[in-house]
């Protein structure tokens, strides 16, 4: 009988320092992603995007397939990685997350192109009678959306890891995995909510109870499409933005402090023109416009070489080519 008694007094010693890594890892987990807060932000506003011009019945399903690929892009590809990475080449990691922000520069600047420089081709109407493979489409896009959220997911998972404190290999992977669960779920699912918003207004206008529902309904329906217009614009400045942070810190790791001391101190100077309880606030933002200026710039630097070497050397590699009527 005593054996027992000590037997699972053993098992309630076990079970309470299981008990007490789990909070741990919760808790770590919490802190962490708060520290990515501003890749995750723009990561949810990116993605609305690639679920504009489908049919509303398609809305979901394209989020469900976005959100699965990023959830592998996390766990399967990004946390091994990051974990090996940290242990054995931690040097490498700067390098690898500045090949990222260029690449998400050279994605905002090629949009930013577009919009501002594109001739219509006579021929688009043409193409535009033609009928369209809905399915290759879709595949297109989910494609296109889960090779961006892969640079997000690395600068998120590299945050993430570089705030959590130094523990045993297994902890470290328990509270990225928990990382990337938690931010997964609550991206994909704001963003499924966004979505479907002007369906929501729908219901609301049809089948509202009062006259100050259905006014509500009637004012998401028209608001919706501009929501999405400005969200598109956003998706494309953060990629700017956040590719032209990481390159800067990116070189301030490798040595080269200059650009973000020149960031930093114009950031300052413009500042302490403005009055001191909005000292933060004004800094962050001039912080924020110069290094989306620096993504603009390089990012234009970036189209020729994208576009006539990497972009035809990836096609005659991997095989298939952008479809014209859906490049951009």
């Amino acid at each position: 009988m005593s054996g027992l008694l000590a037997l699972l007094d053993d098992v309630t010693a076990i079970a309470k320092v299981a008990a007490a890594s789990v909070d741990d890892v919760a808790a770590q987990a919490v802190k962490a992603g708060s520290k990515a807060a501003g890749a995750v932000i723009d990561d949810a506003a990116v993605t609305p995007k690639y679920v504009t011009g489908f049919p509303p019945a398609r809305e979901l399903p394209i989020i469900w397939k976005i959100a699965r690929g990023s959830l592998i892009n996390k766990l399967v590809f990004l946390l091994p990685a990051g974990l090996l990475l940290s242990a054995f080449a931690p040097w490498a990691i700067p390098p690898l997350l500045m090949l990222g922000g260029a690449y998400l520069c050279f994605e905002g600047a090629e949009k930013l192109h577009h919009a501002l420089f594109h001739q219509p081709d006579p021929g688009t109407e043409a193409r535009k009678s033609k009928p369209v493979d809905a399915q290759h489409l879709e595949k297109q896009k989910v494609a296109g959306a889960i090779k961006t959220d892969f640079i997000l997911s690395a600068e998120i998972m590299t945050i993430a890891l570089a705030a959590i404190p130094e523990g045993s290999f297994w902890m470290e992977a328990a509270t990225l995995a928990a990382v990337a669960l938690l931010i997964t779920a609550a991206v994909y699912g704001a963003v499924a909510l966004l979505v479907k918003m002007d369906d929501v207004g729908l219901w609301l206008a049809q089948a509202g109870r009062t006259g100050i529902g259905r006014a509500t309904g009637r004012g998401i329906v028209k608001a919706m499409p501009w929501v999405m217009a400005t969200l598109s614009v956003v998706g494309t400045a953060a990629m700017l933005w956040v590719g032209g942070s990481i390159i800067v810190h990116g070189l301030a790791q490798l040595g080269w402090h200059a650009p973000e001391e020149v960031i930093h101190a114009i950031a300052v100077a413009v500042a302490s023109a403005t009055p001191e309880s909005l000292h933060g606030a004004v800094e962050w933002i001039v912080t924020a416009l110069c290094d989306g200026i620096l993504g603009v710039a390089l990012g234009f630097a970036l189209i020729p070489i994208g576009t006539k070497v990497i972009g035809p050397a990836w096609s005659s590699v991997f095989g298939g080519k952008k479809d014209e009527g859906t490049a951009h």
